[in-house]
């Protein structure tokens, strides 16, 4: 069960659609074909696979016989050439490639009849000029790469009219395997942090980026270390030793500035007139900047705020509303504004500190999370989404750095409830951290109107664009880039649409609390007639290479919102596992309108392995994960 690349299901989704879709032809291709019926004025009816069409003959022939032909004109209509003698069905194809080789002077190389083979048996055409550019690349295909999986690349770039340039080749080559991309991003990262030629800029942007991608959890552990940190500075029961050592990692993070103190670290600066009532920070600041007139306009907009904020528990809402009633019974002066403001920013500020752990991978209906409404609390000025995560990142590596016990202590119970908290919500966050983080589609991001720029330019692959213009480049590290980018390309190429078809393939380096991994995903699904996806209906087969498990395949049918999941492993205990899971997993796609027709798990067989290959067919590779949808 093992082998370099998975064989895409929209491939064998091409033999389908192509006996609805008519065959298009073009001058200088060559095709074999049968002659199934004769025509006055040498016309013929021409069978290529299950497809039929007219053409005009250059000399009569019989019905019957197949034969290599070459397009020779196709307005008005489609003319054609034999290229090759007449041969029965049941006699070798062998005789017919060796014609076709010497009537167009092509070289009779093993690569050349390889490939007038494949596109023999798969009917397709081709014209000459591709014929010598797939030979070429056939002859230099690099280890580890079969010619197999090269034929596979070549006819999709035939079928689906591609141009025939060697990125775009070796793209859909790389957009084909399903393991390496941890390797050749370990490798990228290596060679990026001894490189001494870079701009700094441009080196620490990219290490930052490798960073984000290579740790999904680590804004949730600074977000853990952060709350932990508040709690100890808003807990008067704590020392004075640990309130001094989060006061100062969190100054070395940038998170407070320099001159704080424990007296000080909550003031407010300035109030800020009109702002937006969203983060927790902007509430304190529309208190202070309220005038005497506006006060019940106010209060009604701190119940609604307080009413709608999901962060806050309903003990939490009451003891906030209980807070904005006593204010409302005060005459409104600067003193009483100010005292209800401080009040309100330390009650929040507990209360947020607290409930960090429960909403680690929870977001606000305005994108919002837990560690933005704490940041803005004590930070004024309203952070960008990207500036509250280098926040995050930087404090997690002062913690680690730090060698304060408190600091310590903190970091380690921030680690524990992180892989204490992984569950369905904290895969999924991994796998759209990451993806975010690669920018693998930034080019299709760019054209919409709510597009981020900002967020967009510090994604991996925009800067890996910039890394190449670079004139300072290493020939080592442009190799590794180039390698890297093309990976990310050949997961574009290898997606795509086709028909009401629609594939989608992602290959995603994953690390989990020091274990490294790849995940390609390939998800096979219908379009719509309005262009939306069908929910109804999808293909979907992960392999996985576990620690525990060890080799697993995990093959999931939907058909009319009916879910079918089959499990292949070697470990026949795993049933006595999985059955206490079967509940949860019925309920969760209950959730999602989806009714669980059944979980079955059979051991690896030689005939349960060819069934599944045509699919799929996995490379092993240590501590790899390789999923299929």
């Amino acid at each position: 069960m093992t082998a370099t690349s998975f064989n895409p299901i929209q491939l064998q989704q091409n033999a389908i659609n192509a006996t609805n879709q008519p065959l298009t032809l073009k001058q200088g291709q060559v095709f074999h074909g049968t002659i199934k019926q004769l025509y006055p004025d040498q016309m013929a009816e021409i069978q290529v696979g299950n497809q039929k069409f007219i053409a005009k003959l250059e000399v009569p022939l019989k019905a019957g016989d197949a034969h290599f032909f070459q397009v020779t004109g196709t307005d008005p209509q489609t003319e054609l050439k034999v290229v090759t003698g007449p041969m029965a069905q049941a006699s070798s194809p062998n005789q017919q490639i060796n014609q076709l080789l010497e009537s167009m002077n092509l070289p009779k190389t093993t690569e050349m009849q390889q490939l007038l083979g494949h596109f023999m048996k798969e009917q397709l055409p081709i014209s000459k000029e591709q014929l010598m550019q797939a030979e070429m690349w056939l002859k230099a295909l690099p280890e580890g790469v079969s010619k197999a999986d090269a034929l596979q690349v070549i006819q999709k770039m035939v079928e689906l009219k591609m141009p025939m340039t060697n990125d775009v080749f070796q793209a859909l080559q790389s957009g084909q395997k399903t393991s390496g991309m941890t390797t050749t991003m370990d490798n990228f990262a290596q060679l990026l942090a001894r490189d001494t030629a870079l701009p700094e800029a441009i080196k620490q942007n990219l290490m930052q980026q490798l960073q984000a991608i290579a740790k999904p959890f680590e804004i949730e552990t600074g977000s853990l270390i952060l709350a932990r940190a508040i709690q100890s500075l808003t807990n008067d029961a704590a020392t004075m030793s640990e309130k001094m050592q989060a006061l100062t990692v969190l100054k070395e993070a940038g998170i407070f500035p320099q001159q704080a103190t424990l007296q000080n670290w909550t003031n407010s600066n300035d109030p800020k007139a009109a702002q937006p009532m969203q983060q927790a920070g902007q509430v304190v600041q529309t208190i202070l900047a309220s005038k005497p007139e506006n006060a019940s306009q106010l209060i009604e907009q701190l119940k609604t705020w307080t009413v709608n904020q999901n962060f806050l528990t309903n003990e939490q809402k009451q003891q906030v509303n209980q807070l904005i009633d006593r204010f409302s019974q005060l005459p409104v002066t600067k003193q009483t504004v100010e005292v209800f403001a401080k009040q309100m920013q330390e009650q929040l500020l507990k209360a947020f500190a607290q409930n960090t752990a429960d909403r680690l991978f929870t977001q606000d209906t305005n994108a919002l999370s837990v560690k933005d409404h704490l940041l803005s609390l004590f930070r004024q000025e309203v952070n960008s989404p990207l500036q509250n995560e280098a926040f995050m990142r930087n404090l997690v590596q002062k913690s680690i750095d730090s060698k304060q016990p408190f600091i310590q202590q903190i970091v380690t119970q921030a680690d524990a409830l992180v892989q204490n908290s992984m569950d369905s919500k904290a895969m999924e966050h991994a796998l759209k951290t990451v993806l975010k983080n690669l920018g693998i589609s930034y080019e299709a991001t760019l054209a919409s109107k709510s597009a981020d720029l900002q967020m967009i330019a510090h994604q991996l692959k925009p800067q890996l664009h910039t890394l190449l213009q670079e004139t300072s480049i290493t020939p080592q590290m442009r190799e590794a880039a180039e390698m890297l980018m093309t990976r990310m390309n050949g997961m574009q190429l290898s997606s795509g649409e086709n028909g009401h078809q629609h594939q989608l393939v992602m290959q995603v380096p994953l690390e989990f609390f020091g274990k490294k991994m790849d995940a390609t995903l390939q998800w096979n699904g219908r379009m719509k007639d309005d262009g939306k996806i069908d929910a109804n209906y999808a293909r979907v087969l992960f392999y996985l290479q576990m620690a525990s498990m060890q080799e697993t395949v995990i093959d999931m049918q939907v058909q009319n919102r009916v879910v079918t999941v089959t499990v292949f492993n070697e470990n026949v205990d795993i049933q006595s596992l999985a059955e206490p899971l079967k509940v949860a997993l019925k309920e969760g796609l209950a959730e999602k309108n989806y009714q669980l027709s059944g979980v079955f798990i059979k051991q690896f067989d030689k005939g349960q392995t060819e069934k599944i290959s045509p699919v799929v067919e996995q490379r092993e590779e240590q501590g790899g994960v390789d999923i299929r949808v």
